[in-house]
């Protein structure tokens, strides 16, 4: 990653955390950062959000590319501990995955500069386990670390359709707002203070998203996703793009959305300023 106490921080700086030890079934998402920067710059689109503002003309954000973890047992302090200088300069960050068990060290990093942070949370899964197979930072536990920890003050998960009774208990513990796919999705979200979007891409319906490595059918669709980014109200302060695996994903096709989904948080995070 690029020196980040050298130079001024931008207003919105974009990291890649090539991570995926966490995984269970297959692993390859510690591939997706550089997939995923390759979609956002290629001449096949442009750089424009839906908005209209064309972030190709933009100076406030950067690319700092990949994060440097030299081993695996201390990635979550290397996670904070590279984190820590940009947050100091009040930069916003976007993190790209990477499993989603990197959702706790950054939210960890996060949260000390935001106090009562909100969570906004858009998967098919609720990833609450208190472990999975025997590792309490799977990908499947980030948000019990988190809840457990008080590192947010209000958790809300959009796409959820895998619940199973340990995580149904969970989520009752830790007073999470769970919203099943199988409820519809809500409208009007509303949060009281800063909000941290953590997006994982298997929330999507694998017809959209077919590069993850948990298919799960009966999901959100692209536009509904979009919509979300650009609807809840509260003060976008942080975000997460994790799970896209780009070995599942021969296409592109994932690819594609997945910088078309950073191209909306990118612009949602600079008019939150």
């Amino acid at each position: 990653m690029n020196n980040t106490n050298s130079d001024q921080a931008a207003a919105v700086s974009i990291i890649g955390i090539p991570f995926d030890d966490n995984s269970s079934f297959i692993f390859g998402a510690a591939k997706a950062p550089p997939k995923i920067i390759e979609a956002l710059t290629s001449h096949s689109s442009n750089m424009c959000a839906e908005s209209g503002q064309d972030l190709g003309e933009s100076q406030q954000w950067r690319n700092l590319g990949e994060m440097y973890l030299p081993e695996s047992h201390t990635a979550f302090k290397d996670i904070q501990a590279q984190l820590k200088p940009l947050l100091e300069q009040q930069s916003r960050i976007i993190c790209l995955g990477g499993d989603h068990s990197i959702s706790y060290p950054i939210v960890r990093a996060t949260s000390v500069h935001f106090p009562n942070l909100n969570i906004l949370h858009l998967d098919a899964h609720s990833d609450l386990y208190d472990s999975l197979d025997g590792n309490r930072y799977s990908h499947a536990s980030p948000f019990a670390r988190i809840m457990e920890n008080q590192l947010a003050a209000r958790l809300v998960q959009v796409g959820v359709r895998t619940m199973t009774p340990h995580q149904r208990e969970q989520a009752e513990k830790f007073e999470v707002e769970v919203h099943e796919m199988k409820d519809g999705t809500p409208e009007n979200l509303e949060f009281d203070g800063p909000v941290y979007l953590s997006l994982d891409v298997d929330c999507l319906d694998p017809a959209f998203a077919p590069g993850v490595s948990h298919y799960e059918p009966g999901g959100l669709s692209t536009r509904q996703v979009i919509n979300l980014i650009n609807s809840f109200k509260g003060q976008l302060v942080g975000a997460d793009l994790v799970e896209f695996n780009p070995t599942r994903d021969p296409a592109g096709i994932t690819g594609m959305v997945c910088a078309k989904l950073l191209k909306e948080i990118i612009v949602r995070m600079l008019d939150d300023l």
